[in-house]
């Protein structure tokens, strides 16, 4: 019987296991021996299956009410004797009851009334039905003892029944028995059980509900009227969303909350910006007519607007709350992680108790929630250390419908809201068109996000009144649904024929609010022609005192050195033994080897260099977060960063004990997501403009997977929406035989990307110029994102070595290296080689061994921006020699085809246009590199002994220049 408990104990058997029960109770020899001991164990253990403390079984959630039944009978067992009732009988009802109580609460949601346009037809579902718990019509009046469970003593059937069905089958149906947490479970259902899942709104409040319906309703329906045929992707269907968020933020304020970041995607978002934002109807309109939205003398793209954010102050109850809307391209739920890192980043500049003063809200679409893989990344952070951000709470406008697909085309699951329940999120499923359930719901969700700090979701049942689009016809896919649709009166009719019928207000009331919001409209759309932006939304708050990039990057320089006191002082702290952990023998090896390089001052490995640099940003008050997998001990085992107790596994980070004042880092081994994990870094960039912010790919072309993040935010954000960031992507790069995965990551693709001086790519080839290109993140007066192809074999090449000197004073960040050996004259060189990043190494041992003295070798190590005038300066000094660009990467991707161009337009500006620069690489491919490690050396070695060689005109295709 042991085996099949999760299938005996069913609604249908319920009769037959209560009357088993009695007759166990009477005398416990009366049953099977499997019974008894099933029975014996539950009666032993009822304490525990009272507490519900364990992401119970099904068998074990109803043996608990069986318990239960036993313990809520007994009470009732003298009386019942004393009126002649059988107490055999009064045993099983409460049994059952309770067992059909149980059963409104997992599934009562399954038959209530959510959809507004009613297509589904009348619910049924046979374990909410009485009759399958062995009642009879007979039975609905007939007193049953249910111990206080539903706050009643004793109650009739037909009681229950009403209790249940209007708790948990109205225009409300809540999932929560799947939280494992007893005390989040029983905190949910004395919140909806003990006022029938209802609030008693005031006067007042009903008539706040039904102005924010008019002022939703009435935008969309003047927008529609004047712009007819225009794109808005508006709310029209899903109109109660605005008194759901106003209550969020209104509940929210009175719990402590005073900033909130929202996110969403652009269906609703112009009814946001107005409602919510409070962005001037005037603003939106001046859009629509066709005025920019960033000042005239702001140079950028714009984007559409129902694209854009904004950031406002509002007062709730005279609490002052801050609200940022995030700006989102079209990519669905790609903003949700950038609200996620920027809530993380304001809860961890408010301090310890930032979590409850700063919530995140997100709003989705129901197709996408479903749909949309970073939904689960964004729940995957909601209980991680370095991520969570102490719940956001989750609207879902359920619309019915993704574009033209309909649910039952586009998910496999009832809901579109249960992918929460991996993270046990209770789910509050609502019908738009009761927009007091609305209201309710959305306070209940943000009491439990302040009392738990853990995700929850609001899943707003609703309809698109239009197309997907307002010039979309939605007939052609969906016809049943858009004829009801049609004939189907708005929320905001529908609720103020509700408040007229109610008394709470007049037709006349309801008329004067409508024309007074239509006048106000009309009056700002006469002024919309003449509306200027004035003033652009950025550089304000923590982003006060930084500027924008004027002039030419190239000829700025920053002083990003260091005193070589202050070197040796971090070099100190992060090569000393801890004394509080027993650290791995490797380690101290590790230890032993960094001791020596700052006692010397020389042989400083790219770890050390970068250890350098985050400590000498702690020691001047910078914070430093490096995110990524396994960024900890690193990919290569040469960071380590944390060390980890042998014994016990504490964790001991040496750069976090330099000084009793420095600033706090922050290294966090990340969940196997990049675009999550990426969009949160970036999201996190946004808000904390005085940190260091590092993303760290396992291999670079693992950021393949986040290309969303950095194509409509990180490389464009600034020329669409004025937002900066200085973010830094760390992407190991190079071909080293270990076949066509990981070697890449994706050069080109970054050099593409790259105009109006909006970020960085380097190709870095010294530990000391990766040390001040960190530091020059932080040190500069404006912020752009930095991509680094970071090495992985250079890692431990005994020539990618520097000295503490080259980060000490009087040194930076440099563009260009130039040639390190002496060679036999500049005017006698007859080959100028430019590179950028591991060949070069290559190069250099080659000619080394060759003894060759007239080939000289420049590197690149910044591709974007382009130092141009510095790579013209080597070109003039090697005058007579021929130009060869030379990379390990295939002619189609790497630097060649971004370089080429560029080296074209400096040679005509020296008058040497008909000495054309010749590629000298890998042949193009479709894939990055060989699987064949033979094959790779063997290509690695005739690309550096052509780039070396005697005649150029030796050179053969593909090795040759591409045309």
């Amino acid at each position: 019987m042991g085996a099949n408990k999760d299938t005996f104990l069913t609604g249908a058997n319920a009769p037959y296991i209560a009357e088993l029960y009695c007759r166990y109770l009477d005398k416990p020899g009366s049953v099977d021996p499997s019974w008894a001991l099933f029975f014996n164990e539950l009666r032993d253990d009822s304490a525990a299956l009272l507490a519900e403390a364990s992401g119970a079984s099904w068998a074990h959630s109803q043996s608990r009410l069986i318990v239960d039944g036993a313990a809520a009978a007994q009470p009732l067992a003298a009386e019942a004797a004393a009126m002649g009732v059988d107490v055999r009988q009064a045993a099983q009802d409460s049994i059952r009851a309770l067992m059909l109580i149980r059963l409104f609460r997992v599934r009562g949601h399954l038959i209530a009334n959510f959809d507004p346009l009613g297509l589904e037809g009348r619910k049924y579902h046979p374990e909410l039905d009485p009759k399958t718990w062995g009642f009879s019509d007979a039975d609905m009046d007939r007193p049953i003892f249910i111990n206080n469970v539903l706050g009643l003593e004793t109650a009739t059937l037909r009681q229950i029944l009403q209790i249940l069905k209007e708790t948990y089958c109205g225009s409300i149906g809540v999932e929560f028995m799947h939280i494992m947490h007893p005390e989040e479970k029983a905190w949910i259902q004395q919140r909806i059980e003990g006022i029938r899942n209802q609030t008693d709104f005031t006067v007042e409040g009903k008539r706040a509900i039904l102005e924010r319906l008019v002022e939703a309703e009435g935008f969309e329906r003047f927008l529609h009227l004047k712009y007819t045929g225009t794109k808005r992707f508006g709310l029209d269907g899903g109109e109660a969303t605005i008194p759901a968020i106003e209550q969020m933020l209104k509940r929210g304020a009175q719990l402590g909350v005073e900033e909130v970041v929202i996110g969403m995607p652009h269906r609703g978002r112009l009814n946001v910006l107005a409602n919510i934002m409070h962005k001037p109807y005037v603003a939106i309109l001046a859009e629509f007519e066709g005025q920019a939205a960033l000042p005239e003398e702001v140079e950028g793209s714009g984007d559409v607007k129902y694209h854009l954010g904004t950031s406002s102050d509002r007062v709730f109850d005279d609490r002052e709350i801050h609200l940022t809307l995030s700006a989102n391209p079209s990519h669905l739920e790609a903003v949700n992680p950038v609200v996620l890192g920027r809530a993380r980043a304001k809860q961890t500049q408010w301090g310890e108790d930032g979590r409850s003063h700063v919530m995140s809200i997100l709003l989705h679409g129901d197709a996408a929630f479903a749909g949309q893989g970073l939904v689960a990344e964004c729940f995957a952070f909601s209980e991680l250390r370095g991520y969570r951000t102490g719940g956001t709470i989750h609207l879902i406008v359920n619309n019915q419908i993704g574009f033209t697909t309909s649910p039952k085309y586009s998910r496999s699951s009832p809901y579109p809201s249960d992918v929460a329940k991996v993270v046990q999120a209770p789910i509050f499923h609502v019908n738009g068109d009761d927009p007091e359930a609305v209201v309710h719901v959305a306070r209940i969700a943000t009491e439990y996000r302040q009392e738990f700090q853990r995700d929850v979701v609001v899943d707003m049942f609703c309809y698109r009144r239009f197309g997907h689009n307002e010039a979309d016809e939605p007939m052609f896919t969906q016809p049943i649904m858009y004829r009801t649709i049609g004939k189907h009166p708005s929320t905001k009719e529908i609720y103020a024929d509700r408040l007229i019928a109610e008394g709470v207000v007049s037709a006349d009331d309801v008329a004067a609010i409508e024309t007074g919001f239509r006048n106000r409209l009309e009056t700002d759309f006469e002024a919309a022609n003449k509306y200027r932006v004035n003033k652009a939304d950025w550089l304000q708050g923590k982003w006060e005192g930084l500027k924008t990039l004027i002039g030419e990057e190239e000829l700025r320089e920053d002083d990003t050195s260091v005193s070589l006191d202050m070197l040796k002082l971090i070099g100190e702290a992060l090569s000393r033994p801890p004394t509080e952990i027993t650290a791995n023998r490797k380690i101290q090896r590790l230890l032993d080897n960094r001791r020596k390089m700052i006692e010397t001052g020389e042989g400083v490995d790219w770890a050390t260099a970068e250890a350098l640099a985050f400590g000498s940003l702690l020691l001047e008050g910078v914070r430093v977060r490096l995110s990524g997998q396994d960024s900890g001990r690193g990919t290569f085992s040469h960071r380590h960063s944390v060390l980890v107790d042998q014994e016990d596994e504490r964790r001991h980070i040496p750069l976090n004990n330099i000084s009793d004042s420095q600033a706090a880092y922050e290294v966090i081994d990340s969940p196997l997501s990049e675009a999550g994990v990426l969009g949160f870094e970036y999201g996190y960039s946004l808000a904390e403009p005085d940190a260091l912010v590092i993303w760290e790919a396992q291999f670079g072309d693992f950021a393949n997977g986040a290309q969303v993040i950095i194509d409509q935010f990180i490389s464009s954000a600034e020329s669409k929406w004025l937002r900066l960031s200085g973010l830094v992507m760390l992407l190991p790069h190079g071909l080293e035989g270990q076949g066509p995965e990981h070697s890449s990551a994706r050069l080109e693709r970054y050099l593409q990307l790259c105009a109006e001086d909006n970020m960085q790519v380097t190709n870095i080839t010294t530990p000391a110029n990766y040390f001040h290109a960190l530091r020059r993140q932080v040190r500069r007066n404006y912020r752009k994102p930095l991509v680094v192809m970071a090495p992985k074999s250079l890692l431990r090449h005994k020539l990618v070595v520097s000295n503490l000197q080259d980060m000490g004073p009087g040194t930076r960040f440099r563009r260009v290296l130039p040639e390190v050996d002496p060679l036999v004259g500049d005017d006698k060189v007859r080959r100028l080689v430019l590179c950028s990043g591991k060949v070069y190494y290559d190069l250099l041992q080659e000619r080394r061994e060759r003894g060759i003295d007239d080939v000289a070798i420049v590197r690149v190590e910044q591709l974007y921006p382009w130092p141009r005038q510095t790579v013209m300066e080597h070109l003039r000094k090697y005058g007579n020699a021929e130009l060869i660009w030379c990379q390990e990467e295939p002619a189609n991707m790497g630097a060649w085809t971004f370089v080429l161009p560029r080296l074209i337009n400096i040679l005509e500006e020296l008058e040497r246009d008909r000495s054309l620069p010749t590629y000298v690489g890998r042949k193009s491919a479709a894939s990055p590199a060989t699987g064949s490690h033979k094959v790779h050396v063997e290509e690695q070695r005739i690309l550096v002994d052509r780039a070396l060689a005697v005649e150029l005109e030796s050179i053969p295709q593909p090795f040759r220049r591409v045309t």
